[in-house]
């Protein structure tokens, strides 16, 4: 494992404490970095030129967002998916994925290649059970379970293709990889990617590059892994945080890596979940749009 190079190019963005920093979301058309923490419950703007950060206060626990059409935000919260208009900061309503399983909650969601929201739920309490699954809620509120028996549903990716869709189940401790179909969603193939212990980083949110590789966050070893599409470890780095939990790529290149973490004290010190960004040598692929 070797550190990012970060040539002097490090930025921390932030001075709030996140909890759960999570679903760094690029927005090209904004010029926009979208993020949320979890428990604060909140949805955050930030333009990384200016480091100037919008507050959108949400009504309960938010576990990812994705881009919208229209200027909205589709919003994976306790209460269901939603989508959020920033400039009224209302929300309506779109599908509750499991409204009678009150010990989950929605937690890693993106946008896939077929423009449907592609979002996962996980136990809410310890130790963590197989309560969890994955859905496919479209534009129109359809919403189909297409993966079950998951402790913490994360890691979603797709390849630049669109042919291969990478999911993980963080404290499974594996990743997953599915052949995808595009045009209908369908998953086949499924095969296992890799798996992973506590020192090896459990794997949380996942970015893919332009050249197929898969950028997974170790949120319990400070790390980094990039794997190949063929499964082979291609890199780890090593990152100034102890918990990242998602990486994403942005910037008007789609060459800034920004990377989300959480509140800890798991070194023994007390470190505050924050947002950082590096310049890599890789662009990452476009951010979907739902509906």
């Amino acid at each position: 494992m070797r550190p990012i190079d970060f040539q002097g190019a490090l930025k921390q963005h932030i001075d709030l404490d996140l909890a759960i920093g999570e679903s760094p979301v690029w927005d090209a058309g904004r010029n926009l970095l979208w993020f949320v923490d979890i428990l604060a419950p909140c949805i955050y703007a930030l333009d990384p030129e200016t480091n100037g950060l919008t507050s959108y206060p949400m009504p309960c626990a938010v576990g990812s967002i994705g881009l919208a059409s229209g200027g909205r935000l589709v919003a994976a919260l306790r209460t269901g998916v939603h989508l959020f208009d920033p400039v009224s900061r209302t929300l309506e309503f779109l599908v509750h994925p499991e409204p009678d399983m009150d010990m989950n909650r929605l937690n890693d969601g993106k946008v896939g290649p077929d423009g449907c929201f592609w979002v996962g739920s996980m136990h809410d309490s310890l130790p963590r059970e197989p309560t969890g699954s994955l859905y496919r809620v479209t534009s129109t509120g359809e919403c189909t379970r297409v993966v079950k028996g998951l402790k913490v549903s994360n890691g979603l990716a797709w390849s630049p293709d669109g042919n291969t869709l990478y999911h993980a189940d963080s404290r499974g401790a594996y990743v997953q990889a599915y052949d995808f179909d595009p045009e209908s969603g369908h998953l086949s193939g499924e095969r296992r990617l890799a798996t992973f212990t506590e020192s090896d980083g459990l794997p949380d949110g996942a970015a893919m590059d332009v050249d197929g590789n898969y950028w997974v966050a170790g949120v319990t070893a400070g790390r980094i892994t990039k794997f190949a599409p063929d499964g082979r470890i291609a890199d780890t780095f090593a990152l100034p945080m102890s918990a990242p939990t998602m990486p994403c790529f942005g910037g008007g290149d789609l060459k800034t890596l920004f990377i989300t973490s959480l509140r800890t004290d798991r070194p023994g010190r007390y470190e505050m979940g924050t947002l950082i960004s590096v310049e890599m040598d890789v662009a990452g692929t476009p951010t979907g749009v739902f509906g």
